[in-house]
């Protein structure tokens, strides 16, 4: 079955998908879900792994979407999931000095980034939420201030604002 096309316009976009393809275990899960509808369960009994950051990042990244798998009688119903595009198209133009803060935001190790991505993280807990008033509050550029929030764990890009995830892990 053919899948749809992830379109690119925001190059903060690549954060996530970088960190996916840039990990064997997530590229995996990621292939593992290409064909087939699974579980967890059965994700981590194929791969001997948990998968629970996969889906996680899987997810925050728009790369998989998940139905609710109707088991035998009697038994809890689970989330089972697949990947939704089979295909991307990039189309942004960005500086590269932006190109470069992205790539570095998305390879860095988590403790040399973890300040900036608490700070951000500090602001938008406190409601300041807003694409403007975050680049007036730490000068740092809009498309910087996207790159960090699609690197924490928290936080949602919602066009110009940033929003706090509730929950956060996969179920």
């Amino acid at each position: 079955m053919s899948k749809r096309t992830r379109i690119i316009n925001d190059p903060s976009e690549l954060v996530p998908l970088l960190q996916v393809f840039g990990s064997q275990r997530h590229k995996k899960v990621f292939d593992a879900l290409l064909n087939l509808w699974m579980t967890k369960e059965d994700l981590e009994d194929l791969l001997g792994t948990d998968v629970t950051k996969s889906i996680n990042i899987l997810k925050k990244s728009g790369l998989i979407e998940s139905q609710w798998h109707m088991p035998e009688p009697g038994k809890t119903p689970e989330k089972e999931y697949r990947t939704s595009y089979s295909k991307v198209q990039t189309n942004f133009q960005c500086s590269f000095e932006d190109m470069s803060d992205i790539i570095m935001l998305t390879f860095m190790p988590y403790e040399e980034v973890k300040d900036a991505i608490e700070e951000l993280e500090q602001l938008v807990e406190q409601g300041n939420d807003s694409m403007s008033s975050l680049t007036r509050a730490l000068n740092k550029s809009p498309l910087y201030i996207r790159a960090v929030a699609r690197r924490s764990d928290k936080l949602s890009v919602m066009g110009q604002r940033l929003k706090v995830l509730q929950g956060g892990e996969a179920e």
